[in-house]
């Protein structure tokens, strides 16, 4: 934001919450800070806090990466979803400044992660899906080191530290020694050293991986608290964890972009799929025949799955089924589910590999 930006907005935004100051220049100091952050705070919300654009990574001749552009927002929790080899990784590393990209840009609230590398790094916070922890370190000093590894200044890393524990339930647990605590808790202090310093985008990979259900439901409910302040990236495997927890989804196949879609827009697709049962169900290559029916799914018990376009005349197959004798036992309208996209994206059924409804690393 430029100077003269800035002035037009901390003269607005003065006169707002203090009318009689008309000459912002003249303002006292400290009414011209809180002026200052709420002008940071309104360019935050506005505009993306991370912004990817044509993104490319090689390894020698493995094209991993191939052209990837995203954007989260303030406030947004975006679920990363793909195979093994998907590029999904090296996303993260590169996304965290880890791994230098061959093409394309990576700005961080607004900082070009390549042109400057400190001022966008300062703004995020990074959990590996191992914890950075030290076990023979209490939860305090974990957290003290992490603070002062992020710049926070010595006077301000007590309320810091109380703040994020605070966040992440740890206000109880401060002088406990991180080797005694249960692994849900490991995860928790994991959480709190990537916001202890209040970052803007939260990086978090595949955080709820070795929990027991109990442990998983407080981690997600974490991450969607954390998630309204910030921008928060999801690395998982857990489709169910990306319908809870996110409000986008970002399928990665071959290093491309499959879809970048809102759930509620995925929750809102018309019927694609029907689900039929026939008592003497024809062959394969009639169903196929039918008008508009792309694709044909063999399931068990006389069940079949009929992929076909969202404006399908129903009533077509049930004439056909009724006059041919099939014996129409059950009709199905399915709505396209998230697995299932994932499943068409992909091309590979998650219910052979994974069962639970997880899908491959």
């Amino acid at each position: 934001m430029n100077r003269v930006r800035a002035g037009t907005q901390g003269r607005a935004i003065a006169e707002v919450y203090h009318p009689r100051i008309r000459d912002y220049s003249r303002a006292p100091a400290g009414r011209r800070r809180a002026c200052a952050m709420l002008i940071v705070s309104a360019s935050m919300e506005a505009q993306p806090l991370i912004r990817v654009t044509d993104l490319h990574r090689r390894y020698g001749e493995l094209h991993a990466v191939r052209g990837v552009s995203f954007t989260v927002a303030h406030g947004a929790v975006m679920g990363l979803l793909g195979l093994n080899g998907a590029g999904k990784s090296t996303i993260m590393r590169m996304l965290c400044g880890v791994l230098a990209p061959s093409a394309g840009r990576i700005h961080i609230a607004g900082f070009d992660l390549l042109r400057d590398p400190l001022a966008a790094k300062r703004r995020i916070g990074y959990l590996p899906d191992r914890p950075p922890l030290y076990p023979e370190l209490s939860v305090d000093e974990q957290l003290r080191f992490s603070a002062r590894l992020h710049g926070i200044p010595r006077g301000r890393v007590a309320a810091a530290l109380a703040q994020a524990k605070e966040r992440c339930g740890l206000k109880d647990s401060g002088r406990r020694l991180i080797a005694h605590l249960s692994q849900g808790y490991r995860q928790r202090v994991g959480i709190a050293q990537a916001i202890v310093h209040r970052p803007a985008v939260v990086v978090l990979d595949e955080p709820t991986v070795t929990l027991d259900p109990r442990q998983i439901s407080g981690i997600r409910a974490l991450i969607r608290e954390i998630g309204r302040a910030c921008a928060v990236v999801l690395s998982t495997h857990i489709l169910a964890e990306v319908q809870v927890v996110c409000d986008r989804v970002l399928i990665l196949d071959e290093g491309r972009v499959a879809l970048d879609a809102a759930l509620d827009d995925l929750a809102d697709v018309s019927v694609t799929t029907t689900r039929i049962a026939l008592e003497f169900p024809p062959s394969m290559e009639e169903l196929v025949a039918l008008p508009g029916v792309h694709r044909v799914e063999s399931l068990a018990d006389g069940r079949w799955r009929l992929h076909h376009a969202a404006s399908w005349p129903v009533d077509g197959l049930t004439r056909r089924a009724l006059g041919a004798g099939w014996g129409l036992r059950e009709l199905v309208p399915e709505r396209c589910s998230l697995e299932q996209r994932f499943f068409d994206l992909t091309k590979r059924d998650l219910g052979t590999d994974q069962p639970g409804g997880t899908a491959p690393a």
